[in-house]
């Protein structure tokens, strides 16, 4: 089992090696990243994008863009919809947003002819390593789905679990949060909280799958705030390694006051939903966060073709 991003980039050097396709590649910061990604042996890499500019930002920053391949397109939805269909033909596995908007990426994501879309909600998936905690941490979701209800949920987590799966989690524990641990019908997000712990116990999520909740973010993840409530016995107490929370505002506020507050933390992020695993990072992030990134997608990919595409 993964339980960190040292042990994650060793499992995905495991793996046979994947293809990325970049939508419009005029960028510093991911040429770097998939540079370097490259270098350790993750991916092999195709740039579209004006390629001109391309070749000049690399060669301005000392990138060695050399051994990609670059598809020369000046128009930005034309660049996305090249890179996209590369994925959605089977010449690459995964999908990584360069320098366009978010919104126009997210359209090539859902192009009804070429794009990655499955009829399913797209989700976010956020995977952290943070100091004092012995395992990774996936977090849905912080930066995609606003108000999830129940169905909604169901997917999130199956989402989540085949990430976790991907990573080497067998036994997967899922917490969905809420500021108490006992169902109150005044407060929603308890009685869905409480439903996803039924479905689980009826098998709509499988063996492998155990869901428990509402549970309060405190005794989800340490020993010694479930000991003080009383709630040593709850089967994800301490335990999980799946939050979903309640709505995107719980869910970004976390993210962000772990990236900003906790020293050390390392994290990556995936669009899932979708055909192939999707990169859809900020310009904001790091290289580190990049790479993570890629790595994640890499692992699932592989996860996926050894499940049958699954």
């Amino acid at each position: 089992m993964s339980k960190s991003f040292e042990d994650l980039l060793s499992k995905v050097r495991q793996c046979s090696k994947k293809v990325l396709s970049v939508a419009c590649a005029e960028d510093e910061a991911v040429l770097e990243a998939v540079s370097e990604a490259h270098a350790m042996g993750i991916v092999d890499v195709i740039l579209t994008g004006d390629a001109d500019k391309i070749r000049e930002i690399a060669a301005s920053a000392g990138i060695d863009i050399s051994p990609f391949r670059i598809i020369d397109i000046k128009d930005k939805t034309e660049a996305a919809t090249a890179a996209v269909k590369l994925v959605h033909d089977g010449e690459a596995d995964m999908y990584m947003k360069g320098l366009l908007p978010t919104k126009d990426f997210l359209k090539s994501v859902l192009n009804k002819e070429v794009g990655l879309r499955t009829g399913k909600p797209l989700s976010h998936v956020c995977v952290f390593e943070i100091p004092g905690i012995d395992r990774l941490l996936f977090l849905s979701d912080v930066a995609f789905m606003p108000y999830p209800g129940v169905e909604e949920k169901k997917a999130i987590i199956e989402y989540c679990a085949e990430v976790a799966k991907a990573c080497g989690v067998n036994k997967i524990h899922v917490a969905p949060l809420a500021a108490v641990e006992v169902v109150n019908p005044k407060m929603p997000v308890t009685v869905e909280a409480e439903e996803l712990r039924r479905m689980s116990e009826e098998g709509q999520f499988g063996d492998d799958i155990i869901i428990d909740g509402p549970l309060s973010l405190d005794i989800a993840l340490y020993p010694e705030a479930a000991k003080e409530k009383g709630a040593e016995d709850r089967p994800c107490a301490a335990k999980a390694d799946i939050l979903i929370f309640p709505d995107i505002h719980a869910g970004n506020l976390v993210y962000k006051t772990i990236v900003h507050m906790v020293p050390n933390v390392r994290n990556g992020n995936i669009l899932t939903g979708t055909l192939a695993p999707v990169i859809l990072t900020s310009r904001s992030d790091s290289k580190e966060i990049k790479i993570n990134s890629i790595a994640l997608a890499a692992v699932l990919s592989e996860h996926t073709k050894n499940n049958g595409g699954k």
